[in-house]
C-alpha cells in the first residue's frame, strides 16, 4: 500500500495553481473518491478496469485501503484527477472507516447484483457516511451494481437497484467490471458531476466499452433416424427387367 498524495480544494474544489484567466487555458482539478462495499464484490476489479483496463481473474481480498490514480478529460478544457481509495470490505466496523473518507468529493457504494446480501448491506456502509457529514456537506454518491453480466444469475432487480438510489439520493449504474461494460462511463458520470460539466448523451455513450458477446460452439446434435432423419441406401438389384 502506498502513501496517498495530499489532494488541494477537496471536496470538489480545483487544485492549487488552476488558472482561470482564459477560457482558452487547461482547468486541472483533483477529488477524492472512495469505493465502499462487501468483500468480494469487485470493488478492486472495478477500478482496476477503469485505471489500468484489465480484469484479473483470481480475487485477492483489499486489506485496509489501496490508492489509485486516473486523469479524465473532459469537455471545455477541464482535466480531472481522481484518486480513488478502494476500501476493503471489513472495514465497514473499522476503527478508520472514517479516516478513510474524510475529506472525499464522492462515495460510490457497490454491490453484487447476483448477492442480494450485499445490496442490503449497502445500508450499512451509507448510515456510515451519513453519519460522519453534516447534512448540507455530504458527499457526491453513486450506487453501482456490479457484475452485470450475470444476468443469469441476477438476484437484484434492476427496478430495485434504481428505488434504492432515488430514495437515497444517488447516482445509479449498473456495469461488469470483466466486460468493462459501462465502466468508464460511470467514474466519467462522477468527474463531471463533480466538476459542474454536463455531458450529453453521446459524449456519455462514446466512453462506453463495446462489450462483444462470445460465441459459445456447441457440438452438433445428433441426427435421429426415422422418417425425417438420414434414410438406408437402397441395394441396387441385380436382377434385370426383360
Amino acid at each position: 500500500m502506498t502513501a496517498a498524495p495530499p489532494l488541494a480544494g477537496l471536496p470538489g474544489g480545483p487544485a492549487s495553481g488552476a488558472n482561470d484567466d482564459s477560457d482558452d487555458e487547461v482547468e486541472h482539478l483533483q477529488y477524492k473518491v472512495i469505493v465502499v462495499g462487501d468483500g468480494a464484490v469487485g470493488k478492486t476489479s472495478l477500478i482496476n478496469r477503469f485505471t489500468q483496463g484489465g480484469f484479473a481473474q483470481s480475487y485477492k481480498q483489499t486489506i485496509g485501503v489501496d490508492f489509485f490514480n486516473k486523469k479524465i478529460q473532459l469537455p471545455g478544457n477541464i482535466n480531472v484527477t481522481m484518486q480513488i481509495w478502494d476500501i476493503g470490505g471489513q472495514q465497514v466496523g473499522g476503527k478508520m472507516l472514517g479516516k478513510y473518507i474524510y475529506g472525499c468529493a464522492a462515495v460510490i457504494f457497490v454491490y453484487d447484483v447476483t448477492n442480494p446480501e450485499t445490496f442490503k448491506n449497502v445500508d450499512d456502509w451509507y448510515d456510515f457516511v451519513v453519519r460522519e457529514f453534516k447534512a448540507d456537506k455530504r458527499p457526491y454518491m453513486a450506487l453501482v451494481g456490479n457484475k452485470n453480466d450475470l444476468q443469469h444469475l441476477r438476484q437484484v432487480k434492476p427496478e430495485k437497484h434504481s428505488l434504492y438510489a432515488i430514495e437515497h439520493q444517488m447516482i445509479p449504474h449498473q456495469v461488469s467490471a470483466k466486460t468493462g461494460d459501462r465502466v468508464q462511463s460511470l467514474f466519467t458520470r462522477v468527474a463531471a458531476d463533480l466538476a459542474g460539466v454536463q455531458l450529453t448523451r453521446s459524449e456519455v455513450e462514446q466512453t462506453d466499452v463495446v462489450v462483444t458477446a462470445a460465441i459459445v460452439q456447441h457440438p452438433a446434435a445428433p441426427v435421429p433416424d426415422g422418417p425425417r432423419g438420414p434414410q438406408p441406401e437402397k441395394e441396387e438389384s441385380s436382377c434385370a427387367v426383360q
